[in-house]
């Protein structure tokens, strides 16, 4: 990297440098390096006041990444020298790599024990400080609602997967093996067989919201993660058990395909189609438009826009 966003140069440099080398794509297209990433992190930022920024981060991009891997956090030093802040940035809220969405940075630890204190008030009184949207395959049956369920990590092959727990025991829940779970939606468009959904979690588990829209039988597009789980015979879905469904791209029908502009090579690059829109502040909401991606499968799928949360 060049200019203002290394000043300095140093330990940062190199590793940046060596990041941008495997950096994995955080949009529709190529793989973005450390220097488009940084500008893009730029031109996204949507609040600036006193100890607070926020941003809208592309989706695919982590907060915290594995080893020589491009990050959010990797890139924070670089920012706030872009941007000329003059103490260091942490993350207080952000979506998880594979979302898009709002990022709340602060440079102020006290500031930012009192926002997430104020989010945790906030869900025990029943509010919803996080309003997301998802575009999904498939249309609820019903046009809002609540989707309950426990939640766990499981061991899966070589690797962990969140699974559904249908009736979790209270022993399970104690020792916190497992969580019960709350995700409040609302439908504000369909067409052709695919929604716009509103989300607003209760809870907080990873990777939440995805596995809640498999068991609304209606998987995020670009969810090439749980999208497996649910099942069609002659049209009608089905949710199928984890175990019985390994990860793969999601598959979808060639119309579907036709009307996204995608071919079946493409599809291993669609995004996941789940954005932070809004945050509920002590001072207000933030919100932050979706991505480019977001908004051109919303044009192409024929779904509105323009919707206030």
């Amino acid at each position: 990297m060049r200019g203002a966003a290394m000043a300095g140069g140093g330990t940062a440099a190199r590793v940046l440098g060596r990041a941008g080398q495997g950096a994995r794509a955080v949009g529709w297209g190529r793989p973005l390096g450390p220097e488009e990433t940084l500008g893009l992190l730029e031109a996204s930022v949507v609040h600036r006041e006193g100890a607070l920024l926020a941003l809208s981060k592309p989706p695919g991009l982590p907060i915290l990444g594995r080893p020589g891997e491009l990050s959010l956090t990797l890139l924070l030093p670089a920012l706030r020298r872009r941007l000329g802040l003059p103490a260091e940035l942490h993350v207080v809220k952000a979506p998880t790599r594979e979302c898009s969405g709002l990022v709340l940075l602060s440079s102020c630890h006290r500031a930012t024990e009192q926002i997430q204190q104020f989010f945790t008030d906030a869900r025990r009184r029943g509010r919803y400080p996080a309003t997301y949207r998802a575009v999904t395959v498939g249309v609820p049956a019903e046009t809002e609602g609540e989707i309950r369920a426990g939640l766990r990590w499981q061991q899966q092959g070589d690797t962990t997967v969140v699974v559904p727990v249908p009736a979790p025991g209270r022993r399970s829940l104690a020792r916190k093996e497992v969580k019960n779970t709350l995700t409040r939606y609302r439908v504000l468009g369909a067409a052709g067989g695919c929604a716009l959904l509103q989300l607003q979690p209760r809870t907080a588990f990873p990777e939440q919201l995805p596995v809640h829209l498999t068991l609304l039988l209606c998987p995020a597009l670009g969810d090439h993660q749980h999208s497996s789980r649910v099942g069609r015979v002659l049209g009608v879905p089905f949710l199928l058990p984890p175990e019985a469904t390994p990860t793969r791209t999601q598959v979808l029908d060639d119309e579907l395909l036709s009307r996204l502009g995608l071919s079946p090579q493409q599809l291993r690059r669609l995004p996941l189609h789940i954005h932070l829109q809004q945050l509920v502040l002590p001072q207000g909401p933030l919100r932050a438009p979706p991505p480019p991606p977001f908004l051109r499968t919303l044009r192409r799928l024929g779904l509105p826009e323009h919707q206030e949360p």
